[in-house]
């Protein structure tokens, strides 16, 4: 399996940034994508997550509201549209491929079998 994530990159606060992950190499029927996001010196932080088959999407609290997940079967592709950026959302942004169970959905050892590369956000005040 591959995860391949892009769209990071340099933005003032208040802009908004689409992040992409393509995936290769599995049939995600059965699966969940999500969105994971490390800052220098803090832990690995869970940011959203989405069902392959049914769509059903989850949010970490401090993003409600001002993300979105989605995805595009014909691309195997998820989506994180993220808006009204703040410079706390500069991280690291990682895109994972797992089978977790509801309860362990925000757990970045909870079911998330593999990662991808991560792609840099970063957000100016």
């Amino acid at each position: 399996v591959q995860l391949v994530e892009s769209g990071g990159g340099l933005v003032q606060a208040g802009d908004s940034l689409r992040l992409s992950c393509t995936a290769s190499g599995r049939t995600l029927t059965n699966y969940a994508i999500a969105w994971f996001r490390q800052a220098p010196g803090k832990e690995r932080d869970f940011v959203a997550a989405i069902r392959w088959s049914s769509g059903t999407t989850y949010y970490a609290d401090s993003v409600k509201g001002r993300v979105t997940i989605s995805r595009d079967k014909s691309k195997n592709t998820a989506y994180l549209q993220m808006n009204s950026l703040k410079p706390e959302d500069t991280a690291v942004y990682y895109c994972t491929l797992g089978t977790p169970i509801t309860s362990s959905i925000q757990n970045r050892n909870g079911g998330w079998h593999h990662w991808g590369q991560g792609t840099q956000v970063t957000v100016s005040s």
